[in-house]
């Protein structure tokens, strides 16, 4: 997964764990795109101290991550929604060549799993 992804993902799903300096810097450099030395001169801080900063916030993220899985199950479940939407759209556009038993079954049997997994 690209990083800039990762990061937004992450923070997504445990950006509130940080302090609000962690959340502040941390959003202007994933979400703001803004460098280390801008961030820096706002918040009267050396460029080296907001690299520190990004690294030792990521590394928080990664260790929730590590312990919850939110992330991970979270593309999973868009992963298994795809794959239902690709089906359905099968089914629209093809439907003399599906089993619409069979279908049916493999949607509710993908949904039971989502679901389990929350």
């Amino acid at each position: 997964m690209e990083k800039i992804v990762r990061q937004s993902l992450l923070y997504d799903f445990y950006g509130e764990l940080l302090t609000d300096h962690q959340k502040n810097i941390y959003e202007e450099v994933v979400m703001n795109d803004m460098s280390y030395s801008e961030i820096g001169r706002i918040h009267g801080i050396s460029r080296q101290g907001v690299y520190d900063m990004i690294k030792r916030c990521d590394k928080i993220l990664e260790d929730y991550e590590a312990k919850l899985k939110l992330v991970e199950k979270f593309v999973n479940a868009r992963e298994k929604i795809a794959a239902v939407k690709s089906k359905l759209t099968k089914l629209k556009t093809d439907n003399k060549d599906i089993d619409l038993e069979k279908l049916i079954d493999d949607i509710d049997i993908e949904t039971a799993n989502l679901l389990e997994e929350f």
